[in-house]
């Protein structure tokens, strides 16, 4: 059911961007006539006049020009009638596929302003990712809330993560069409709406509703912001910038378990929601009033079968590699819904190449530093949830640690990523992509490779330690890695670029973790079989041992000693599965090392030196 609705939703979402987007385009259509006849107009008043009245005729068309222009700050529909005009100027008027300007920053508002914007922004953003990160912890209290089971609510995570994969590629035509600032607003609009949604749930499918409707306002936001601080900084200080970015984008992550679990600890659930309602109210006001960015629009064409075929496409494979993990690669749902999401994709892939109007300009992939750039971000991407997935069930389900715990036990690496970024921003900007991703990934691997040797006491310590360390190295990868990516890139490739990264990032995600479970849960079963067949009386040191403990348990509880067997039958087997569990959580950081070690040796044949600009 829950799937039913996530779907249904999707395929809503975008029939609400094809209806906006006929609707302004019919209201366009007779705007641009009406500036097309004015000009014919002027031209043929202008055809039989002397070269004395033609240049007062083109300086009274530019009072005019510059007249309307003014008032085009407080008139959208003005704006974009003298958008068409004034592109006809130096050359005869583009096909509507093609970008008459690029979104860049016009510099006439204060440099404050700016600073504000992006402070609001980055807030923003913050909250975002703060709420895709309290849910896991919120996960089993809503089961026993509502009733279901742990599959169905795990569509609370999945089912988000569907919906935002499916908006990220639409964002390059909404960036194209709408302001950043009318895009935020409504982005933070549905944010908060959804929450409010949530916060009121009475019962599973409200909640579901609510989540989606979070996914919505996520699945704008994330590439807007990206594409924000991108287009404001020129090539040489992105990397400071984006650092600055990776604050938030990290350090929400890293935070967001801590805070959820001592909020439904002291409190209810539902305070962690009307938490996120007041924070994304605020944010909104606040934007009304203070969040101001110019740009210019080219106001493309809404590619309506490219928007069907990347959602059927990237929506079944994402819901295919989630499933994975925990139906088996095998299942017959698993296998349809990634033979559906392939044909999908590549439909969307040969459909974009061919395409007159383009949801996504794809050849940017033909760019070898921005497609070899995203090749290591996905391998590292894949590598990265070693840590992020297998380390707190480690914690949690073998060492018994509860969520708050194994959360405050990886938060000192969490952090130290975070805060790293802008100075591994800085160096970025100074030696550029190849030092500082081979130094990371040199780090990364040693760290993931000593996270193959986990035991029942491995002491806390080293886990830190080992943790933190990586998170070091992984501070000079993605931030920094996702930038050289952007800089290969034209200036008006920007937003393909950074929703093809997302896009790539979401997909690699989901893969990475449905392989690393998949090689945890068949080996933690292959150990077990294999310890079953030493755990025979046939094994005089185990059973002299199993003899021992029996006597010494009916002795100490008063039972028969057929009981203190089963007692400690129980009690072997318990061990006997919590031993295959951390061998099988073992093999599968092996499959992340090995990942890590090929990205590093990608990372050899990166460009050396800085970075080159972006091309304008």
């Amino acid at each position: 059911m829950s799937s039913i609705i996530i779907a249904v939703y999707a395929v809503f979402c975008v029939s609400i961007f094809v209806f906006v987007n006929i609707s302004m385009n019919r209201k366009k259509g007779v705007s641009i006539i009406e500036a097309h006849a004015e000009r014919e107009a002027v031209k043929e008043a202008a055809a039989g006049q002397e070269p004395m009245l033609l240049e007062q005729e083109d300086s009274s068309s530019e009072q005019v020009l510059q007249s309307a222009a003014t008032t085009a700050l407080m008139e959208q529909a003005v704006e974009d009638v003298m958008e068409e005009v004034d592109a006809e100027k130096p050359s005869p008027a583009p096909k509507r596929t093609e970008k008459v300007r690029e979104n860049v920053h016009t510099g006439e508002k204060p440099a404050a302003n700016r600073a504000l914007t992006l402070v609001i922004l980055v807030i923003g953003m913050f909250v975002s990712l703060l709420n895709q990160t309290v849910i896991d912890t919120v996960v089993p209290t809503l089961i026993n809330e509502f009733n279901v089971s742990a599959t169905t609510a795990q569509w609370l995570t999945n089912g988000f993560m569907l919906v935002n994969g499916i908006l990220v590629p639409i964002s390059v035509y909404l960036v194209n069409t709408f302001t950043y600032r009318k895009l935020f607003l409504f982005a933070m609009l549905f944010f908060t709406a959804g929450s409010i949604l949530c916060a009121a749930a009475t019962n599973f499918s409200v909640m579901m509703t609510g989540r989606a409707i979070q996914a919505v306002g996520a699945g704008i936001l994330m590439p807007i912001g990206s594409n924000i601080f991108l287009m404001l900084f020129p090539p040489g200080r992105r990397g400071v910038a984006m650092g600055l970015l990776g604050i938030a984008l990290i350090l929400a992550p890293a935070i967001g378990p801590t805070i959820a679990g001592w909020l439904i600890e002291h409190y209810t659930w539902n305070v962690m929601f009307y938490g996120m309602f007041i924070l994304g109210l605020l944010i909104f006001f606040v934007a009304i009033r203070f969040f101001r960015l110019e740009q210019t629009l080219s106001k493309p064409r809404f590619d309506a079968i490219g928007a069907v075929a990347s959602a059927i496409g990237l929506g079944t494979l994402l819901y295919g590699f989630s499933e994975a993990g925990s139906e088996g690669w095998d299942s017959a749902e698993v296998v349809s819904m990634l033979i559906v999401g392939t044909i999908g994709l590549i439909f969307f892939i040969v459909w974009e190449l061919k395409a007159e109007k383009k949801l996504m300009d794809l050849t940017i992939f033909k760019i070898p530093a921005f497609s070899f750039t995203i090749v290591i971000n996905v391998i590292i991407t894949m590598s990265m949830f070693g840590g992020l997935l297998l380390l707190p069930i480690y914690l949690q389900n073998i060492r018994g640690f509860s969520a708050i715990d194994s959360g405050i036990i990886l938060l000192p690496g969490s952090l130290l990523m975070g805060f790293m970024g802008p100075f591994a921003g800085r160096l970025f900007d100074r030696y550029g992509i190849r030092p500082l991703a081979v130094c990371g990934l040199l780090i990364t691997t040693y760290c993931t490779y000593e996270f193959t040797h986990l035991s029942y006491d491995t002491p806390y310590s080293h886990i830190i330690g080992i943790y933190t360390l990586r998170s070091f190295g992984m501070s000079f990868l993605m931030m920094p890695m996702m930038t050289a990516g952007i800089n290969s890139l034209k200036a008006s490739q920007i937003s393909d670029g950074t929703a093809a990264q997302s896009t790539l990032r979401s997909v690699a995600g989901s893969i990475g973790t449905a392989i690393l479970i998949t090689v945890m849960s068949r080996q933690s079963t292959f150990h077990a079989a294999d310890y079953a067949n030493e755990v025979t009386a046939a094994n005089p040191v185990l059973y002299t041992s199993f003899t021992q403990n029996v006597q010494g348990l009916a002795a100490v509880a008063h039972v028969p000693a057929q009981t203190g067997a089963t007692l400690e039958t129980s009690l072997l087997y318990g061990q006997v599965m919590k031993i295959s569990a951390i061998e099988g959580i073992n093999d599968a950081f092996w499959v992340a090392t090995i990942a890590s070690a090929a990205a590093l040796v990608l990372s050899l044949f990166l460009q050396s030196g800085k970075k080159r600009p972006a091309k304008k």
